[in-house]
């Protein structure tokens, strides 16, 4: 995933917060807002300390940003995304990391449809 495609400033990230819209499952909270004329989602990734130590937590951040790539022709352009990462994440493969925001994704409808 690109650096331009990542949302890094803490000003962007609350505005996502307080403005955007929010969905949760076990694993994973998605926060979006709708950026009309932009051509390339971005995201923020937020995995915090109760999770594990430094080693994990970017695990879990390399996981989503692999899973990212690889739906990156799916998603809708026109959004600002954010992932807050929960404690059961520590204890998943890529493949259930995949599956679970693939899951928050489709009950959100940020898909383009085919």
């Amino acid at each position: 995933m690109k650096k331009r495609y990542r949302i890094k400033a803490n000003e962007e990230f609350q505005y996502v917060f307080k403005n955007g819209k929010s969905f949760a499952n076990r694993q994973l909270v998605l926060y979006y807002i709708e950026k009309p004329g932009q051509e390339h989602f971005r995201i923020g990734l937020s995995v915090g300390k109760k999770i594990g130590n430094a080693v994990m937590r970017n695990q879990i951040k390399r996981y989503l940003r692999q899973a990212f790539l690889e739906l990156e022709d799916s998603i809708k352009p026109t959004k600002d995304i954010i992932i807050i990462a929960r404690y059961p994440t520590s204890q998943m493969d890529f493949h259930q990391v995949k599956k679970s925001l693939v899951h928050l994704l489709t009950k959100q409808r940020l898909f383009v449809k085919k």
